[in-house]
């Protein structure tokens, strides 16, 4: 059992392929400081509503012990239905169903495959040489070492996400890390740009998975719909674990005397990027994007660093710290309270950063965003919220909030790759 009492938080979940632990948040004592963004009403768990789409957990976990057993997503029942089917019918039945988004899972994966040979150089055997930078001297070519991917899921456009282990050179953790790159990068025309990358955090634990990695979401699908409508720019998308975990929620941050989740996702996260993609020097190509206590991470990340992070879309998040582990570390804990980083950056005049909350009409929180705004949205700090009609607090209506505005928000104060002429 804790050792600390829990109240609900209104956390998103893992994606319907795993039982959905419950949510929870800091001590009561952590709301009482900051009143003006305390919940009247406390979040409803609802694990029946998407993407969640299963039963809820049972009774106690994670705080009883060891998980349950998942039960059988959808997905696989679906392709099991599929393969008795074709089994039925005949094995050339099957290969001819072609579900390209499952075939591959497991394999290894290189990102940004190098350019062609140049003229005269059509020896196969030979490796190409490594594309250089183009004139942008912001532009920042894979650092290494080369991390090992393994593929999860493939989208439609041939696209691929995939998995890795990383263990932070600064933080000391190790976890996992789900990345995302669009088709353009590894478009010829592209090799020698950097990309723009969006650091994409769960809501919930946020362990041992980040539910943004499902293609059931939509989130890189919207990206690449959005990069060919050029409503928005096709970013790299960067999913690491949130938490340690899935006893605690970490804030995010160095909590003393616990694993350094604040230097994982502000210094070893965008490390593990520079060490493997075509990135940007400068803090122009670096944002967060993130659901509930996703969107809370980010949000204090990218007011924690300003010279590192530029933009960050929150959605249905926390505005204060809340993790039961801040108990006697209260310099600490207002060291990552995005209220104090927010008046620092205004009392410091800069740099400027971007701030798109999004909150759907059939949840509750726009109130304290609201307060957020009026009290901090102002000098360096560019806030706008934005309504997302008939939504609730899960990850599908967010990627709709992101469709419908909030990733061209986003791309217009970020930076561009920019492919090379001819």
């Amino acid at each position: 059992m804790h050792q600390y009492p829990q109240r609900p938080r209104p956390d998103d979940q893992p994606s319907y392929q795993d039982y959905p632990p419950q949510g929870h948040g800091g001590q009561q004592q952590h709301t009482q400081e900051y009143p003006q963004y305390r919940q009247e009403q406390p979040y409803q768990e609802r694990f029946d509503q998407p993407p969640y789409g299963g039963p809820s957990a049972p009774a106690g976990y994670p705080h009883d012990g060891e998980p349950p057993q998942p039960k059988q997503s959808r997905r696989r029942i679906w392709i099991s239905a599929v393969v008795a089917l074709a089994l039925l019918l005949g094995g050339g039945g099957f290969a001819a169903w072609k579900l390209d988004w499952f075939s591959g899972n497991g394999e290894a994966v290189t990102f940004g495959k190098n350019p062609p040979p140049a003229a005269g150089k059509s020896d196969a055997g030979t490796p190409a040489a490594e594309a250089k930078p183009s004139g942008d001297p912001d532009v920042l070519m894979p650092t290494g070492p080369k991390a090992d991917f393994k593929q999860t899921t493939k989208l439609d456009d041939g696209t691929i996400i995939a998995k890795t282990r990383v263990t932070g050179a600064k933080s000391g953790f190790e976890g996992d890390v789900w990345v995302w790159a669009p088709k353009q990068y590894d478009d010829p025309k592209y090799a020698k740009s950097g990309f723009p990358v969006l650091i994409a955090l769960p809501g919930g634990n946020g362990f041992p998975s980040n539910y943004w990695s499902d293609r059931s979401l939509g989130l890189q699908k919207a990206i690449s719909e959005g990069a060919q409508a050029g409503t928005s720019l096709p970013f790299i998308v960067i999913m690491p674990v949130l938490n340690p975990d899935a006893k605690y929620y970490y804030d995010g941050s160095d909590i003393p005397g616990q694993a350094k989740m604040g230097t994982w996702m502000a210094e070893d996260v965008p490390d593990f990027a520079k060490a493997n993609f075509r990135t940007y020097k400068s803090r122009d190509g670096w944002a967060f994007m993130g659901s509930s206590s996703g969107a809370f991470v980010g949000m204090k990340t990218v007011l924690q660093h300003p010279d590192k992070f530029k933009a960050v879309i929150a959605s249905g998040g926390e505005i204060v710290p809340d993790s039961p582990l801040w108990k006697g570390h209260q310099a600490e804990m207002d060291a990552n309270n995005p209220e104090k980083l927010a008046q620092k950056l205004i009392d410091t005049k800069g740099p400027e950063v971007y701030i798109n909350f999004q909150i759907g009409t059939k949840e509750s929180g726009k109130e304290r965003m609201t307060k957020f705004q009026q009290q901090y949205g102002k000098g360096p700090i560019k806030m706008t919220i934005r309504d997302i009609q008939n939504g609730e607090h899960n990850g599908w209506h967010y990627v709709r909030g992101m469709k419908e505005g909030s990733l061209e928000w986003i791309s217009k104060v970020l930076k561009a790759p920019k492919p090379e002429a001819g």
